[in-house]
């Protein structure tokens, strides 16, 4: 791509709930860092998004806390902060305007078809879903024409989201012109299982670990997980496949050689859980230990974290800016406030001039 061609955008980013764990790496995380090289990012703080199903005082408060710990985790991980745009949904004021002039493009039936707001209700223990909710998803679409992205990564659940969005951006343009592109879905692949077995790892449930877990937290949590529960000593042969040990061990343990006799060892009944656990937490803090050194020299950056969410705000208040002026003027609405603007002056400068 040539130095002065525009790179390309993406959208994405996290509601403020909390600190990221290897289960956000492994779903998306991992791919904003493949990524951040070849599109422009903008890393959005969906804190708007987090009212849908969070909407406690308590909840609101800790929205400042859980964003700093998330572009932390950014940081830590490898995202360069010169090539990404972090930035706060609630302080986009823009978002709630387009927000209210894309609603009018979707209907409430389309809406209800989308299957993750009934899995986010039923999350939440919603016994009925509340009017924000079902609006999410056109919520979630001027996030992304806002900045007009170009590419927006999300998980398999999420594909119909985008689509939607790309339904209301050609609405929109063939109603009014050419003022969005069509964003395209970029479906990241990847769930991790939690330290219980039982379900994908959450901080909710308390099976996770956290990117920021210090080494000696990674290991009590990892002895402490889940293996095989027919397994009553280290001379019964093991199961190996869904055990999340393993399936840790995969992805994490870069020893493939390592995995494979443990592996071989497990199923033969010849090697005890703690030695299979041992070694992955080894493994896992070899692959936290960069994130680690990361983590603190930007941490020594007394304020650092707050000036780059505050810059990239700005920042993306000020593309919000230009994309909501153009969708307005397509529409015909700047016109509408000008015409009666003139005449109130027009009204003024003669009342002031017989006087």
């Amino acid at each position: 791509m040539s130095d002065t061609q525009p790179r390309k955008r993406i959208l994405t980013g996290d509601r403020p709930t909390g600190k990221l764990h290897l289960g956000h790496f492994v779903g998306s995380h991992r791919h904003r860092l493949a990524l951040q090289d070849q599109y422009e990012c903008f890393f959005l703080i969906a804190d708007l998004h987090m009212l849908t199903t969070k909407p406690d005082k308590e909840d609101i408060l800790a929205i400042s806390d859980n964003a700093r710990a998330i572009v932390m985790d950014h940081l830590a991980i490898g995202i360069d902060p010169a090539k990404a745009t972090f930035c706060l949904q609630s302080a986009i004021h823009e978002t709630y305007e387009l927000q209210l002039l894309l609603s009018g493009l979707i209907t409430v039936e389309r809406l209800q078809q989308l299957p993750t707001i009934k899995d986010m209700a039923a999350a939440a223990h919603m016994e009925q879903i509340p009017y924000n909710l079902l609006g999410y998803p056109v919520l979630q679409s001027a996030d992304i024409l806002l900045p007009r992205a170009h590419l927006v990564p999300v998980g398999k659940d999420n594909e119909s989201h985008v689509e939607l969005t790309r339904q209301i951006a050609r609405r929109f343009n063939n109603a009014y012109g050419e003022v969005f592109p069509l964003p395209e879905p970029y479906v990241v692949g990847g769930t991790l299982v939690g330290t219980d077995g039982q379900a994908k790892m959450s901080k909710s449930l308390d099976n996770a670990i956290f990117l920021s877990d210090d080494e000696a937290t990674v290991r009590r949590r990892v002895m402490g997980m889940y293996t095989d529960p027919n397994r009553i000593s280290a001379d019964v042969p093991g199961r190996v496949e869904g055990n999340p040990v393993f399936i840790y061990h995969d992805f994490f343990n870069p020893n493939h050689a390592e995995v494979e006799d443990l592996k071989a060892r497990y199923r033969a009944g010849k090697v005890g859980d703690v030695e299979v656990k041992e070694k992955l937490a080894r493994a896992l803090n070899a692959f936290l230990d960069p994130m680690r050194e990361r983590r603190a020299y930007y941490e020594a950056q007394t304020g650092y974290v707050d000036e780059l969410l505050y810059e990239g705000t700005l920042r993306a208040r000020e593309e919000a800016k230009q994309t909501l002026l153009a969708a307005k003027q397509a529409m015909g609405l700047t016109g509408v406030w000008n015409r009666i603007s003139r005449g109130a002056e027009r009204r003024r400068k003669k009342a002031e001039a017989t006087t």
